[in-house]
């Protein structure tokens, strides 16, 4: 594999009125496990279903129904931590975190705080080619979801909807490595994209699938290094929690905002209190929601009806060996083996639909043309018309039908521009579509010849102006390719064009 080296950024730095600060971040990802069953029932997890519909015994707290562990989603959080280098525990268990509110009918929430599934990981996020931040991963723990509860419906009443209710999740926490907004936010997309990879969680943030609590606090230059060496948290200053973000651009405002309001606290010499906050996109603020809670304040104690989850490292070893190939070694491999820069590995590599389209048009063809079709041609006319990979009219096999015409000279590259667009409107056989409609390139150099022989005749002034200023002889080339309908061959028109001037 290519070994790809990187320098850290820089950590952001915040001017106050008297002192300047930088950023501390830490941040709680809630993934939801793509499974089509909840956690500890059968019910289904299908989204837009109508209210209640999805939802079992088990999910509606009904007297005497247990929980049943769903081993898929066991499955998939071993194969998440596995795609984050995370270590896997043998042996993890079940509490009850209690707490009531009108959308947890049980009274309290299934989760794993003293003995997660998942110990240890990494994460590389890349800010810039070149340069990115390593972000540790402290844990990753299973839950059940609460239900949801809609204000919205009625002036005099709230409405619950238990569909959600028991689906299940996975929390990712980091330690608190991110030290900008930017950065942030590109930890979440990366974190989406591996999940994505992994066919663990489909990352819908408009759906909720995928939503992050942002842990924010200040400190002055220096104390984060020295919260480093001693792991001593009371250098990084007091954090405050900004709930459920389902939004890159949100969670950077978020925190630039919560950043601001923390400096100016201090510098007006008030204390920052430790609560969890909302964010409010109309007002772009954040409020306080509650004062923040410590793992006492749930009363946690080991789930009564759940034994300790104990998994065999011989089913470890066997989710390990089914991996796909992941982002970090798929866009390293694109460079090594395709020959293209680290930036466009990137964008090829964004999401695992792009990569297997890309990889489908390169297929025994040049992987520099077909990258650049695939970034600039392909993926220029999906922005344009709001589509994904998975909606492209142009197929990979359509798209390298097209590349093949370019490159045994059959069409030039202004005719595969517009039999690509033949074929994004229209559909069909891209050769065949150049075969009936006459598009073939023109390599007769003889019928090429008396075509730039009629410009130049016609053209006398521009000739003496050419062979003063040999620049001017790209406007003789395009009179050319006019004439032609674009079919002539533009090296053999270049060539020609200068000979007959004597350039």
């Amino acid at each position: 594999m290519l070994d790809l080296t990187y320098e850290p950024p820089k950590p952001k730095v915040i001017q106050g009125a008297k002192h300047d600060w930088e950023l501390v971040i830490g941040l709680e990802v809630h993934a939801q496990v793509a499974s089509k069953a909840k956690l500890f029932s059968g019910a289904s997890t299908q989204f837009g279903a109508e209210p209640n519909s999805n939802v079992a015994f088990v999910d509606a707290a009904m007297p005497g129904m247990l929980p049943v562990i769903n081993e898929f989603c066991v499955e998939q959080a071993v194969r998440t931590g596995l795609g984050l280098k995370a270590s896997i525990n043998l042996r993890s268990a079940f509490d009850r975190k209690n707490y009531f509110y009108p959308d947890l009918p049980q009274g309290y929430q299934i989760s794993q705080l003293y003995h997660p599934i998942v110990g240890e990981g990494e994460v590389l996020v890349d800010m810039a080619p070149g340069i990115a931040r390593l972000v540790r991963i402290e844990r990753i723990h299973i839950e059940q979801d609460a239900g949801k509860s809609i204000h919205d419906m009625d002036p005099n009443m709230s409405f619950v909807d238990l569909n959600r209710t028991g689906v299940a999740l996975m929390e990712i926490v980091s330690r608190p490595d991110i030290r900008g907004p930017e950065e942030a936010a590109a930890y979440v997309v990366k974190l989406r994209q591996i999940m994505r990879y992994l066919g663990t969680c489909d990352g819908n943030m408009q759906n909720g699938n995928l939503r992050a609590d942002v842990n924010v606090s200040v400190c002055r230059p220096g104390d984060y290094e020295r919260y480093q060496e001693t792991q001593d948290f009371s250098h990084l200053g007091t954090r405050c929690e900004i709930k459920n973000m389902n939004s890159m651009r949100f969670i950077q405002a978020a925190i630039e905002y919560e950043a601001r309001r923390q400096i100016a606290l201090i510098e007006d010499g008030k204390e920052v209190v430790q609560e969890t906050r909302l964010y409010d996109p109309d007002k772009g603020e954040t409020r306080s929601m509650r004062s923040k809670e410590e793992a006492h304040d749930y009363r946690y104690f080991p789930c009564p009806d759940l034994l300790p989850l104990e998994i065999e490292q011989a089913w470890v070893d066997d989710i390990a060996a089914s991996l796909p190939e992941l982002p970090d070694e798929k866009r390293a491999r694109f460079v090594l083996d395709y020959g293209m820069t680290e930036y466009d590995a990137s964008v090829l590599t964004a999401d695992v639909e792009s990569a297997m389209f890309f990889e489908n048009v390169a297929r025994g063809r040049d992987g520099k043309t077909a990258a650049n079709w695939v970034i600039n041609e392909l993926f220029g006319r999906l922005k344009k018309d709001d589509l994904g990979i998975s909606e492209s009219p142009v197929s990979a096999a359509q798209l390298g039908a097209i590349l093949d015409l370019l490159g045994r000279d059959e069409i030039s590259g202004k005719i595969a521009k517009d039999l690509f667009e033949i074929v994004w409107t229209e559909g069909g056989d891209p050769a065949q579509i150049v075969e009936d409609r006459g598009m073939k390139q023109v390599t007769d150099t003889g019928a090429i010849e008396a075509a730039v022989d009629e410009v130049i005749a016609a053209n006398p002034g521009q000739v003496e102006k050419a062979k003063a200023n040999p620049k001017l002889a790209g406007w003789f080339v395009g009179q050319v390719m006019k004439a032609t309908g674009g079919k002539a061959n533009p090296k053999a028109v270049n060539d020609l064009v200068a000979a007959k001037l004597g350039l």
